[in-house]
């Protein structure tokens, strides 16, 4: 074996020899609950299970009783903080099924689903072949948002999966089903509404169509379901966000609110519309670009939908190698080991990094614009900054 051959294979078992580590971490230090004696351990899966028990025992048109939701709640895990459901009622109806079962088991199949969505949308998606294609996924789920995602149940991993599934389709120029595997958006719209009007600037047009068709089908279904008297109670639960939803919004890093707020919200939905013309040849990268200006904009957001975060990461990490030595610096001060010791970035600090990331994604754009092209091959966007060869992606 060669010196480089060798490079190719030590540097991805190093990295597997760190991820088990980095992830113990992780999970040793998940956060407890707001009492002595409880637990966040699938607290958001705990919510929509409650949602669809009321839904299925009482009629849809009362699962945005929260009053209601919060009884139900409370018999599941008496042991366990209550918290109001203000989620979509698509998030209800996929745990309903589930509901069959002891919630112990429904909670560990959910959490199952979620993790392996994530990693096989990231091996799927991945350039990387053999145990770079391995160690490249262990690494990208070692972000400390993303186990906690799965530890509390969250569906954002789901979003970000499709996020990348939907990548890879349009690369392929399947769009139509790229379109549909974006619908999953409607799950949590708040994470990553623009990646579908992106893909539409950058002239991906059946794209957004077929997203917008299913969408608004789902959407449909969903008003039919709870009726206008449980839109009102939506819409109204909505104006009633819990604490601590603001510290990864525009407001809780800069303290915009009102007026300016708004018009730096249209700026940066601007800005990133027009860089997405310029990249109609290299869609991967107006959809990072929409993930990130989601995130930005997006008026409420928790810790675990940082995952549309590494959903971004990682297509940037395949399209624009340029960005690789900053994306591992991003990805060191994600690390748990840094969490755990109160040295990595503060929620608001996530803020200031995604700004700066997507206004150095928008210069990249205006410097490398691609108006011709489809299909295009990551492979040769990518080449010798890889730490292994290459399969078809």
């Amino acid at each position: 074996m060669g010196p480089v051959a060798r490079l190719r294979f030590l540097v991805p078992a190093l990295l597997l020899a760190a991820v088990p580590y980095v992830m113990v971490i992780d999970l040793l230090h998940m956060p407890n609950g707001r009492l002595r004696g409880q637990t966040w351990a699938g607290v958001d899966f705990h919510t929509y299970f409650a949602a669809a028990l009321v839904g299925l025992q009482h009629g849809w048109v009362e699962m945005y009783d929260q009053g209601l939701v919060r009884s139900v709640q409370g018999n599941l895990v008496p042991n366990q903080f209550t918290q109001p459901f203000l989620s979509p009622p698509v998030d209800s109806w996929l745990t309903a099924p589930l509901t069959a079962l002891p919630y112990g088991v429904a909670l560990s199949i959910w959490a199952s689903v979620l993790l392996l969505a994530l990693v096989f949308s990231l091996g799927w998606t991945s350039s990387y072949k053999g145990l770079s294609r391995i160690a490249a996924v262990a690494v990208a789920m070692t972000p400390w948002w993303v186990l906690l995602a799965i530890y509390v149940g969250q569906v954002v991993p789901l979003v970000a999966a499709a996020i990348l599934v939907a990548w890879r389709l349009v690369k392929e120029d399947r769009e139509v089903a790229a379109g549909l595997v974006l619908s999953v958006l409607v799950l949590k719209p708040n994470t990553a509404l623009l990646v579908p009007f992106v893909l539409l600037a950058a002239g991906r047009w059946r794209v957004f169509v077929a997203c917008a068709a299913a969408s608004g089908v789902v959407a449909g279904l969903s008003i039919i379901a709870v009726g206008f008297e449980g839109v009102g109670d939506y819409m109204g639960s909505l104006s009633r966000l819990p604490g601590g939803a603001s510290a990864l919004t525009l407001g809780g890093a800069f303290g915009l609110s009102g007026t300016i707020a708004l018009v730096v919200r249209a700026a940066i939905v601007l800005a990133v519309l027009g860089a997405a013309f310029t990249q109609r040849g290299r869609p991967g990268l107006a959809m990072a670009m929409g993930a990130i200006a989601s995130l930005l904009t997006a008026p409420y957001l928790h810790n675990s939908d940082l995952c549309v975060l590494v959903a971004a990461a990682w297509i940037v990490w395949h399209e624009a190698p340029i960005w690789r030595a900053a994306l591992v610096a991003m990805l060191l001060a994600a690390s748990p080991y840094l969490l755990e010791r109160n040295l990595g970035p503060s929620l608001q600090g996530w803020v200031y990094i995604e700004a700066a990331f997507l206004a150095g994604l928008v210069a990249t754009a205006a410097l490398t614009r691609q108006f011709e092209g489809r299909g295009i091959d990551t492979a040769a966007l990518t080449g010798r900054a890889e730490f292994g060869r290459h399969a078809t992606a």
